[in-house]
């Protein structure tokens, strides 16, 4: 399954996707991010959801992020 396809997946089917899995794809889509700042402030989240204490936080933590896939099949 290609990235694209992957990210679709997510957003079609938030409330079903694990936050690894979630992780695991904004992993692959953050050095394609132009601007370091933005590389860098994911990162930032991303470690703050690997973190959390329990699935519902990470959750969370994740849906706030949906932006960033959103932009990424926008094409940055």
């Amino acid at each position: 399954m290609s990235l694209d396809e992957q990210v679709s997946k997510i957003l079609e089917n938030f409330e079903n996707t694990s936050s690894s899995e979630i992780v695991d794809v904004l992993k692959q889509i953050q050095p394609q991010f132009k601007s370091n700042l933005t590389s860098e402030y994911l990162d930032g989240k991303i470690q703050k959801i690997l973190d959390a204490a329990d699935e519902s936080e990470k959750m969370k933590q994740c849906k706030a992020l949906t932006p960033y896939l959103d932009w990424y099949l926008q094409g940055l």
